[in-house]
């Protein structure tokens, strides 16, 4: 395997892990619902929607990488 091909398997651990935890912590300071339906959205969450929510994250992490892996190409063969 290529170092290039190394370090981006270690990054993807380290993001899959760093997921899992932090996962792990939000779902421990949920609060338990006492008969309602729903509760109330906190106020961090309403400020940064976009930057809360781990799909968008998702998509922006993977852009970000695949433009990379494109300008790593593009460089190598100019």
């Amino acid at each position: 395997m290529s170092t290039f091909v190394i370090i981006l398997s270690f990054l993807a651990i380290g993001i899959a892990v760093f997921a899992i935890v932090y996962t792990l912590m939000i779902g421990r300071q949920q609060k338990v619902l006492k008969g309602e339906l729903d509760t109330d959205i906190p106020d961090q969450v309403k400020e940064h929607a976009f930057i809360r929510n781990p799909i968008f994250l998702s998509f922006l992490i993977a852009s970000a990488l695949i433009l990379l892996y494109i300008l790593y190409w593009t460089i190598k063969y100019i």
